[in-house]
């Protein structure tokens, strides 16, 4: 919460809690404080411009000045602000995005429940997953599957399946013996030495079949998975391994879970992740893109086949006792109806492909930077990961904050990027973004790491 005394410039007050950031950092040096939008650029209180090179939080894919979702949202704002959709009551806007969010989804989803974030929806699918077995009479059958460097959420359940330390430490996670994590797809960090990309999608696909089997296939649900690793360093799957994952979690009757949150909507270069990397999923989260996040909104996509089990256990109880107060929020789904429309009518999907070669050819140039160990993405997405030493691929010790120098140098340079765990940076500009001003987010992003390389001369 912020308690700001008027008279204070935006960079002198202290009173504001920052998550993912040292909270004492706040009170020695006031936090970088964005104004307004446009395009792909923002401003800060100082009038200086940036490239949004993360899209907020992966996630303004729209940019930041798109009219059409702002007279979307004082439409809707004056016709109905509020209605909720529990007791077989919904809305028009929440009708209509559930509709164009089935006939776009990936195979076989039939059905959308609302929720307010991705983290939300997780919670939800895990909360329904256990429904879901109690009601086909396998209560032990609860266990679910995620991989390290993983990104799900933070809030309890969420922060169990994401695979990253910081959102763990002093939280008193894990608690539960439900979750597990394997072996994060990465070839260029944990492949072996000599090792393809096919024989270590190999070796990751038996990785998790010992385990369903050491743990029991009656105790294991769910395997849940981001199509391309986002926030754990946009980590890019090796060829076939999502084929020859799925060919396991079928063989032991373990649902597909597709964390859509970042991939979704345009951003592999294609609608879904799962259509980029061949996913078949039985439940799809979503967020992010559904609405350009002008406002909250998330889905929990599923079958028929999940739905008919949930369907029939309410029946059994007299009710499905799950749903959020702000779910389907009439004003959100508006937005996000008319983020699809855009989506279509401006032929997004194929503005993305066409300026994609581009973003790729300049994120690979990077790889020849003196920092970069591997520059990697699909898409509109992508991130470098930094080493000490190209050739041992050995990294700075973590008090040197590598990537966090490289995203300083990026600001210093007019550049938001994003410094991840694995010291790696991520870029992932909004999918309106220009093949100029591709160009222009890739020249500053080459002047960060020569600064950053400048800094980190002698760091351990």
């Amino acid at each position: 919460m912020t308690f700001a005394p008027n008279s204070l410039h935006a960079r002198d007050i202290a009173y504001t809690v920052h998550p993912y950031t040292d909270l004492r950092l706040h009170e020695t040096k006031g936090p970088l404080v964005i104004s307004r939008g446009e395009g792909v650029r923002v401003f800060d209180d100082d009038g200086k411009d940036y490239i949004e090179g993360v899209a907020g939080l992966w996630c303004t894919s729209l940019g930041f000045s798109e009219p059409r979702l702002a007279e979307a949202a004082k439409r809707q704002m004056e016709r109905m602000p509020y209605t909720h959709i529990f007791g077989h009551r919904s809305n028009e806007p929440a009708i209509e995005l559930a509709e164009r969010l089935v006939r776009m989804a990936p195979p076989p989803i039939a059905k959308a429940f609302f929720v307010n974030s991705g983290s939300e929806a997780i919670d939800t699918a895990l909360k329904l997953i256990w429904y879901y077995n109690n009601a086909r009479g396998r209560p032990e059958k609860k266990r679910i599957i995620a991989r390290r460097r993983a990104y799900h959420g933070i809030t309890i359940a969420a922060g169990h399946l994401t695979g990253l330390p910081y959102a763990r430490t002093g939280f008193d996670l894990p608690m539960a013996e439900r979750f597990f994590h394997v072996t994060t797809p990465s070839h260029y960090r944990d492949g072996l030495e000599g090792e393809s990309e096919e024989a270590f999608a190999d070796r990751l696909a038996l990785e998790i079949e010992t385990l369903i089997r050491a743990l029991g296939p009656e105790t294991v649900a769910a395997f849940v998975a981001e199509p391309v690793q986002g926030a754990g360093g946009v980590v890019v799957p090796p060829t076939t391994y999502f084929e020859k994952v799925q060919r396991v979690l079928k063989k032991y009757d373990v649902l597909m879970v597709a964390d859509e949150v970042i991939c979704g909507f345009g951003r592999t270069g294609n609608w879904w992740g799962s259509e980029t990397y061949g996913i078949q999923p039985d439940l799809v989260t979503c967020a992010k893109q559904l609405s350009s996040a002008y406002l909250p909104i998330g889905a929990l996509l599923m079958s028929e086949d999940f739905y008919g089990v949930l369907a029939d256990q309410s029946a059994k109880y007299g009710t499905l006792g799950m749903g959020y107060t702000y779910a389907g929020h009439p004003v959100a789904a508006a937005v996000a109806v008319e983020t699809l429309r855009i989506y279509e009518e401006d032929d997004i999907l194929g503005h993305v492909r066409g300026v994609v070669p581009h973003f790729q050819a300049r994120l690979k140039k990077l790889a020849g930077e003196g920092l970069v160990g591997e520059a990697r993405g699909v898409g509109l997405i992508g991130a470098v990961e930094i080493v000490k030493d190209k050739k041992t691929k050995a990294q700075y010790a973590p008090s040197s904050k590598a990537a966090a120098v490289v995203g300083a140098h990026g600001q210093k340079n007019g550049l938001i990027i994003r410094p991840l765990p694995g010291d790696s940076v991520g870029v992932c500009p909004p999918l309106i973004v220009s093949e100029s001003e591709v160009d222009e987010l890739f020249d500053r992003f080459e002047a960060a790491l020569k600064g950053a390389a400048e800094a980190l001369k002698g760091a351990a």
